[in-house]
């Protein structure tokens, strides 16, 4: 066969709104691309954070779910919307070896068309370090003169994360959960109580009689573990492009990206890890029999 002929069932006249390209709005999408200098390269970087965001958006459209799921104690359900979130994670991390094809000096011939923008502005991105935990109000301040933008995060900030929202269902499901974990003011960071680490030991050194709890915590870990390799990738491909160089948001760039790997989501999920001695399951099974 070297040809397909159109089958006649297929519809090639429409009125408008129908079309592929009116439902997904392509017209806004495809003009949104609008490079300011006239480097070959710079449409690339101007797509590769495009279609980032994009995917970031669908992630926090995700996680948002996932945490309501969780807070009716529908945590079973809130799984399959997990997968979904770590599916995007795995997208966001291949993205970065599309970029990596562009070289220094090919960077270098649009650089300072970005003026003083930069990926840390990225409202979404912190929307998703806030929902994961990580909060920190000083990161308001680059959006403070976009109202809208400005008051989600400052709600994404006040409210519970997902770990907290887990912490509150192991509560309810009457681990010994601390109080001050559970009504502490949110907009703050979360600091590892080993109280919490406990809890976790107990849920690993018996899985079975505790399942979906325990495929909870290994989903949290697995979240947690393919945000940190989005972020050693992001501080590769920065320095593998200007080296040690400051970012053109002002920071120190490498050195600043680096920091972010030092923090944690959820640190009792890995602290319980260096707790866990051999045979506990089986002797837990043991007691219970």
């Amino acid at each position: 066969m070297t040809s397909r002929p159109l089958e006649a069932g297929i519809h090639t006249s429409m009125q408008r709104g129908e079309s592929y390209g009116d439902y997904l709005r392509l017209d806004r999408v495809l003009a949104a691309q609008e490079p300011r200098s006239t480097a070959h390269d710079e449409m690339l970087f101007i797509i590769q954070h495009q279609t980032s965001e994009l995917w970031m958006k669908l992630m926090i459209h995700e996680l948002d779910f996932a945490v309501s799921l969780v807070k009716e104690d529908r945590l079973s359900e809130s799984f399959k919307v997990l997968a979904r979130v770590a599916h995007v994670q795995r997208t966001l991390f291949d993205q970065w070896g599309v970029l990596e094809t562009m070289t220094p000096s090919e960077y270098m011939r649009f650089r300072d068309a970005l003026g003083r923008s930069s990926g840390f502005q990225s409202y979404q991105y912190r929307a998703i370090e806030f929902a994961l935990g990580n909060k920190d109000s000083a990161m308001l301040a680059p959006h403070a003169l976009d109202v809208q933008v400005h008051a989600d995060l400052e709600r994404r900030l006040a409210a519970p994360s997902i770990y907290d929202e887990f912490l509150a269902f192991l509560a309810r499901k009457g681990h010994a959960i601390p109080t001050e974990c559970l009504t502490r003011d949110f907009s703050k960071p979360y600091r590892a109580n080993p109280a919490v680490t406990d809890v976790f030991k107990s849920i690993y050194d018996a899985p079975e009689a505790n399942w979906e709890a325990y495929d909870m915590c290994e989903k949290l870990v697995d979240i947690e573990e393919r945000f940190q390799l989005w972020r050693f990738r992001h501080m590769t491909t920065v320095k593998r492009i200007i080296g040690f160089a400051p970012g053109t948001g002002g920071s120190s760039g490498v050195g600043f990206l680096k920091q972010a790997l030092e923090v944690s989501f959820f640190p009792e999920l890995w602290d319980v890890r260096t707790r866990l001695v051999p045979g506990a399951s089986a002797a837990s099974r043991r007691n219970e029999a």
